[in-house]
């Protein structure tokens, strides 16, 4: 699918301040420093989204109008040990928001490190989307960091530990923003649902 335009529109604190549009929205979360920043730049073909050694940048709901018909949204990491549980609750609270409030929202990805084994803090995350009603799909990223073996036995341990934990196998995509892999099809989830 080709990008034609990308224009930020604008960050916000909480879902009622958010654009007020019925434009689709497609969002992108997952545990800090799960490479969210570069996969969004990778999708969008240029540098919107700040990439940082640091985890935790993203503190508000950033809105990207893609192609003039749908919202990229990059929402707050959650899981960063290296700030207060203030500021935790404060993120909390926003993704909590974002997620009970927002109509045209059509997709989540949640990413997912497909170099570690499968964590709580994930597990519990899909598993509150799950219960909520959210239309959500997976993606694993850093992909190059493995062997195409240790990909496919990383995934399956996963998928086996969701299906244990909450019953459900949801649709994944195995990425990589360097190799540019996973693209096409996170590209194609988007336009079969506008």
């Amino acid at each position: 699918m080709i990008v034609e335009s990308v224009k930020f529109i604008k960050s916000s604190p909480k879902a009622k301040e958010c654009p007020q549009t019925d434009i689709p929205e497609f969002t992108f979360i997952g545990r800090s420093n799960v490479g969210k920043s570069s996969l969004i730049n990778m999708l969008a073909k240029k540098k919107i989204a700040k990439v940082s050694g640091n985890p935790g940048k993203t503190l508000l709901i950033n809105h990207f109008l893609i192609n003039n018909n749908w919202f990229l949204v990059d929402l707050p990491g959650y899981g960063y040990a290296k700030i207060s549980k203030k500021e935790k609750r404060k993120i909390e609270n926003i993704i909590v928001d974002y997620f009970k409030n927002r109509v045209n929202l059509s997709l989540t990805f949640v990413l997912i490190d497909i170099r570690h084994d499968p964590q709580l803090i994930d597990l519990d995350f899909i598993n509150w989307l799950s219960n909520n009603n959210v239309n959500f799909k997976i993606i694993f990223t850093k992909a190059d960091k493995l062997k195409t073996n240790q990909k496919e036995e990383k995934v399956k341990k996963y998928i086996k530990a969701l299906i244990k934990k909450i019953k459900i196998s949801p649709e994944n995509i195995i990425s990589s923003s360097k190799l540019k892999l996973g693209r096409e099809e996170i590209m194609n989830l988007i336009y079969s649902e506008l």
